[in-house]
């Protein structure tokens, strides 16, 4: 082959990434620092949770992995980080419950969270419980059940803001069981147990983080959890299903994403380290100790939690008639 042909055929390969010059290999990744990106403020639950992945990721990729706060209504300020980054795994979005909600919630939201994002892994899987006071009549589940029943409009659950997974919880809550509740809205998770402990409540939709301490004490009484099963940090409460309601599942959770376009090398990898991470007993009983249960799986398992919660809220917040933002 002469001189010429060697070197055409060199320029050829470089052009087509082939060479030297082509995408970054897989076996580099990564080659700086991963940020997490959180739509939400320091201190709170997936504040906390995502600095603890930051801090196992660091020493399994080798790299540093940092947490950026960018909160903002509807997640949008940290969602349009991430989509404005280079598609290439050092740039990962956390997706949560909340994520899916925003799709129905807001009126201009612009970003698909479908679409723009390339789902890595879930991380945790949390409930929303249903709480009294100690010196309330309702026992159980049933007792409030029962309550609402025999009284359409006298009774009153409180939340923190409306469109938040515990307003939606209640919202779902009430149409499912078929009863005439009044909910009332709060600021915080505080203003709203302060009022319930007040008596000006019969109960709280709340995560039990939010209410650990309160419930600890026996300062409020847990009643039920909304998941699937029943609660690995609360086992002695039935679910919403036992208790009366069996149609009725709601289920908050944690994820990564990463820009549209990533490769599939590098999610796999993003992928196999998170699943590495959750599955260290150190960090499962950490989150425990939140209210959170540790879980991963793979990317598709994420899609289609996504894709469901969407439907899903979608559906609520048109029921509720509640305004889009």
């Amino acid at each position: 082959m002469s001189r010429f042909v060697t070197l055409c055929l060199s320029a050829a390969f470089a052009l087509l990434g082939c060479g030297p010059a082509g995408a970054q290999s897989p076996a580099a990744f990564p080659d700086r620092p991963i940020r997490l990106v959180l739509a939400f403020g320091p201190g709170g639950l997936a504040d906390i949770t995502f600095r603890l992945v930051a801090e196992k990721l660091t020493g399994l990729v080798g790299k540093q992995v940092v947490v950026e706060n960018q909160p903002g209504a509807g997640g949008v300020t940290a969602a349009s980080t991430v989509m404005k980054a280079a598609p290439d795994g050092h740039t990962l979005l956390v997706l949560t419950n909340g994520t899916a909600i925003s799709k129905s919630l807001f009126k201009n939201l612009p970003f698909d969270p479908v679409k723009d994002f390339a789902p890595v892994s879930l991380v945790a899987y949390f409930d929303i419980v249903i709480v009294t006071s100690p010196e309330s009549k309702y026992q159980t589940l049933g007792d409030l059940l029962a309550a609402a029943r025999s009284s359409p409009g006298k009774l009153n659950f409180g939340t923190i803001n409306p469109g938040s997974t515990q307003n939606l919880s209640a919202e779902l809550f009430r149409s499912t069981a078929g009863i005439d509740v009044v909910i009332v809205p709060f600021r915080t998770s505080p203003d709203a147990a302060t009022a319930l402990m007040g008596g000006n409540l019969d109960a709280v939709f709340e995560s039990y983080t939010a209410l650990k301490p309160l419930v600890a004490a026996r300062k409020l009484r847990a009643l039920a959890t909304t998941g699937s099963k029943r609660s690995v940090y609360l086992p002695e409460l039935p679910t919403v299903k036992e208790a009366g309601v069996p149609t009725y599942e709601v289920t908050g959770w944690n994820a990564l994403g990463a820009p549209a376009g990533t490769p599939p090398e590098i999610i796999a990898i993003l992928n196999r380290h998170v699943n590495t991470v959750v599955a260290m007993p150190d960090f499962r009983q950490r989150l425990l100790e939140f209210g959170n249960e540790a879980y991963g799986g793979t990317p598709e398992e994420l899609r289609r939690q996504l894709v469901n919660d969407i439907a899903k809220w979608e559906a609520v917040i048109k029921q509720a008639g509640i305004p889009q933002q």
